[in-house]
């Protein structure tokens, strides 16, 4: 193992739900990762060589900012795809965030976020 530690390490990321069935419908079906394993300790997805464990809460406050996201091609294009799959993108009110809920930020990336069936942030973006 390098000096990094966990720099050669293989991430794996966490969000919590109050409602397995619904995150698995939502994870898998409106967002298209591939489902591994579910039990009574977490749905497992895919996220395109990254490990999801959407893992089962009593209790659930979802933070107010993003706790996942993920670099697309064309946002225009992912924006559209998933809002026909029934994601809903929110709207802050940023000067240039137009009407499909796409911010650009001053140095050219451009985001959107949306929520997941418990309020979790996630976003997409275009770099």
């Amino acid at each position: 193992m390098s000096n990094s530690i966990l720099g050669e390490s293989k991430l794996v990321g966490f969000v919590a739900t109050r409602d397995q069935a619904r995150a698995k419908v939502f994870y898998r079906d409106a967002l298209g990762l591939r489902l591994i394993s579910e039990d009574q300790f977490a749905i497992v997805f895919d996220a395109n060589g990254t490990t999801l464990r959407v893992s089962p809460v009593r209790e659930l406050v979802p933070a107010q900012y993003t706790v996942l996201g993920w670099e697309v091609v064309d946002i225009a294009a992912a924006v559209a795809a998933m809002s026909r799959a029934g994601v809903t993108f929110e709207h802050y009110g940023f000067p240039t965030q137009d009407a499909q809920g796409i911010w650009s930020a001053p140095g050219g990336t451009k985001v959107a976020w949306f929520k997941d069936p418990d309020g979790n942030v996630l976003s997409i973006a275009q770099h």
